[in-house]
Parts: C-alpha cells; structure tokens; sequence
C-alpha cells in the first residue's frame, strides 16, 4: 500500500512538473513575439523625425506612388483616398480599403477612427503634416525632380527598410535603372528636341528639365526643344503661337483632366490648325502620355517602369 501511494505522489510530481513547463513555454512565446514587433524606426524627413513601428499593421497611404510601391511588394494597406484613385490600382477603390478622403481633402474623421500606425503624405498634403501628425506617426515622401533617380531610389530604400523589403525593393531598382540607361542612351543617339505639356480644360503648360515632367530630358535622354521654361509645379503657361514657334520634333502630352476623373479632351485641344504645321505633328511624334502613371502616381516602382516604357514606345 506504501509503495502504491508512493508511485501515486510521483506521477502527480511528474505531471505538475510538466505542466509548471507548459505554462512556462505559453508564457515566453508571446514576450518574444512582442519584442520584436517592438522594433522601431527613426524616420527623418522634411519636417522632422518620426519614430514608427517596422512593419506596422494599419498603413493609410496619400501618395499613389508609394501606394503603387506597396502593391507591388505585396504590402497590404489599410486606407487610401480613394478619388481619383490610379486606374491600374482600382482595386483600392474596394470595400476591402477604408476610403480617407481625397488627396486635397483628408477624411481626418476617418482616419482618427482607424487608428493607423502609420500615415504617408506628399506634396498635395504637405500644409496638412501637423494635422495628421496628431493622429498618427506621419512620414512625408517627395520627389526632387532636379535628381529624380536619386530621389526616387531613396524613397524605395526607405519603403525596403520599413516593411522589411530591402532586396525586392533592390532587385526592382537595379533593373528599372537598367532599363532606364538603355533608354537614355536610344533617346540621346536621336538628337530629337522634345517639348513636354499638360491640357487641362482648353488651358495647356510647358515643362522643361527640372521640372515635374523633365524626368524626359534630364533622366530617359530628350533634348529640350526650349532650354528656358520656367520651373514649377503648374507649368509655364504657353499659347498654341508658343508650340508652333518652339517646333519640337516629339511633343508628349499629358491630359490632367483625364487623370481627376474628367473627359479625355487633350486631343482637340492640342492638334489645332497651329500645331499641325509643327515638326512633331507632320512625322507623327506626338504622344498622350497615361496621366495616371505621369500626373497621379510618379514615383513608384510600377509606375517609373510604365512611365519608361512609354517614352522607349515614342521612339
């Protein structure tokens, strides 16, 4: 009987033991996981630095760039503006992406509920950083269009490095870089003059090197057909005298009303009786540019590609 109660006690050692194990194991597991979605990044840009989590979750994206940048990592992304939204990327127009407004208005009632980790703003919401700092950890991407390429690689790198994409983000870069030179090097060896303008409701703007569109000259290899055009974000205003005069062998055309959700109307705006009597008219050379990738989403690892394609089409 001794030793039967004897055996008893030393099995119930054996399984509280275990068991005092279990729990012990259940315990470290989630300490671990914990640790390491801790992990933090100390971002520095324009107007200051952020600390966010790597990896976060909840991800509300205003650039369309890096919205294209994040679709084709495989990224998933929690809310976007979804007025206007790039037509390759109509999929984030779904139920499935909380909409935040557009990219002139933010939703911020919207984007408070969400409770984001983190938030990615350009240009066309620069004014409103402070507001959106307040909600969540804010990082603002641009593009310096004087060293676009540049510009652009570290953009990506930063992505790589938050959603720890570095070599896929590598990998796409070396070979739209590649591509790129190529391209550079057909578009030089033509000598061609190009002119670079954006329609928008009967009004049409230049753009030279420099500035948002001169990615053409100073990156993909066009001459400019007018060295001299005034550098901004809205363009230089010019007439149809102005395209006439200026006689570019290529002229590329981007429709601005097309990419806001307007009706395409470049076309009858551009071919006028003045500009038929120029160079790129008369063989042909002008092009209509996809306002998508050019005026909405520039900048992304899609969206350079197809805006390099586009112009190695031209030739």
């Amino acid at each position: 009987m001794k030793k039967w109660s004897f055996l008893v006690l030393m099995v119930s050692m054996f399984l509280l033991l275990a068991a005092c194990g279990a729990k012990e194991e259940t315990k470290t597991e989630p300490t671990e996981t914990k640790t390491a979605a801790a992990e933090k990044l100390t971002i520095e840009h324009k107007y200051g630095n952020v600390e966010i989590d790597k990896n976060p979750e909840k991800v509300v994206v205003f650039d369309f760039g890096i919205l294209d940048t994040l679709d084709e990592l495989g990224v998933e992304v929690t809310g976007v503006p979804q007025a206007a939204i790039p037509s390759y990327l109509e999929k984030y127009a779904g139920e499935k992406y909380t909409n935040v407004g557009s990219l002139k208005e933010p939703d911020f009632e919207a984007i408070h509920a969400m409770q984001p980790d983190v938030i990615f703003i350009s240009t066309r919401q620069a004014e409103l950083y402070d507001q959106f700092a307040e909600i969540a950890p804010t990082v603002y991407v641009e593009l310096d269009y004087t060293k676009y390429m540049e510009s652009f690689e570290k953009n990506m790198n930063l992505v790589g490095e938050i959603f720890d994409k570095k070599d896929e983000v590598a990998s796409s870069v070396k070979e739209i870089k590649a591509s790129v030179d190529e391209l550079n090097k057909k578009a030089s060896a033509l000598d061609k003059k190009a002119l670079i303008v954006l329609a928008n409701e009967g009004k049409v703007s230049a753009y030279g090197p420099s500035s948002r569109f001169g990615v053409i000259h100073d990156v993909f290899g066009f001459g400019a057909a007018d060295e001299k055009i005034e550098v901004s974000t809205h363009g230089q205003s010019i007439t149809m005298e102005y395209i006439m005069e200026t006689n570019p062998d290529v002229l590329f055309v981007i429709d601005r009303n097309t990419a806001v959700g307007g009706e395409a109307g470049a076309e009858k705006v551009i071919e006028n009786e003045l500009v038929k009597k120029t160079t790129a008219f008369q063989e042909d050379k002008i092009t209509y540019l996809d306002p998508d990738a050019w005026y909405l989403s520039g900048g992304g690892l899609q969206s350079v590609k197809l805006m390099a394609e586009e112009i190695e089409a031209s030739l």
